[in-house]
């Protein structure tokens, strides 16, 4: 880093200190640009800091707990069957599919599509490199993929064995995340990376568990009601119609799964991340 540019970020890293710290003196509660971006860097900073089997075990936590969202999907589905077609069915997912997120969020489980912007932060920041973002993303879309497979071999024997659901459910749900095409999935999951990026912003700005509950509630509810890709839930949804049924073949599982993680990764990273800082760092006076 050059002179300049250590200059540079040493003004952008003081108005951010100075922005939090003025909010903080406001009688009002409402934080400012500057001090969501503040904390923001720290909670990922936290990440960061900690230890790669902790991140590992924290996201495969979160793999399975989203596992619940899947759960709630599959009964409701198989049990308004024969009261709804499936388009409405579809649409009525989306009061049920929040819960695995509010279990996950709430519980403070590191999950990929809501870590994404937050560890992308500290990058954007200069207090981390591209190399370990790399890296740490990894871990945690490692963890978040075991636990979403793992949870899938759990419920699609369950399922059936409590009649919640039966095999034809799970076939009807994967075969309807994996119809529309490759671009159509990736475009699909950047929309839906770009909600989770926004939801990790908006739940800085909250502080009531009421409100937090409320916001994930809007954020993921609407990425279900619209049909948009989420790469960690969509795991789960997929591998299971890949291992029960023969219309889910690998490929399908593989395709999907890439594309909606890339999808996922620009979503948080660029639309959320790098300008929502940039447009706080264009505002800096370097003067």
């Amino acid at each position: 880093m050059t002179k300049q540019e250590e200059q540079t970020q040493h003004h952008i890293d003081s108005e951010i200190h100075d922005s939090a710290n003025d909010s903080k003196k406001s009688a009002s509660t409402k934080k400012s640009h500057g001090e969501i971006l503040k904390d923001q860097i720290c909670e990922g900073q936290e990440t960061y800091n900690k230890k790669p089997s902790s991140i590992i075990l924290s996201s495969m936590t979160a793999g399975l707990e989203i596992g619940f969202s899947y759960l709630l999907i599959c009964s409701l589905f198989y049990f308004l069957k024969d009261t709804f077609d499936n388009t409405t069915l579809f649409k009525l997912i989306a009061f049920v599919y929040p819960v695995g997120f509010i279990l996950v969020i709430l519980g403070q489980s590191i999950l990929f599509t809501e870590q994404t912007s937050l560890l992308t932060l500290p990058v954007l920041n200069r207090k981390r490199s591209v190399k370990s973002l790399f890296k740490i993303w990894s871990h945690v879309i490692l963890g978040n993929l075991i636990g979403g497979i793992l949870m899938a071999l759990t419920l699609i024997w369950i399922g059936p064995q409590l009649k919640l659901f039966d095999l034809n459910t799970i076939e009807t749900i994967a075969k309807h995340v994996t119809k529309p095409d490759t671009i159509t999935i990736f475009i699909s999951a950047i929309l839906a990376g770009w909600l989770m990026g926004l939801l990790s912003w908006l739940l800085s700005s909250a502080t009531e568990t009421v409100s937090r509950i409320i916001i994930i509630f809007i954020i993921t509810a609407t990425m279900s009601f619209t049909g948009l890709h989420h790469s960690i839930i969509g795991n789960v949804e997929v591998f299971s119609g890949m291992i029960t049924s023969e219309s889910i073949q690998f490929l399908d599982y593989i395709r999907f799964q890439s594309f909606a993680l890339l999808g996922n990764a620009i979503g948080g990273a660029f639309f959320v991340a790098l300008l929502k800082y940039r447009a706080f760092v264009y505002n800096v006076d370097i003067n």
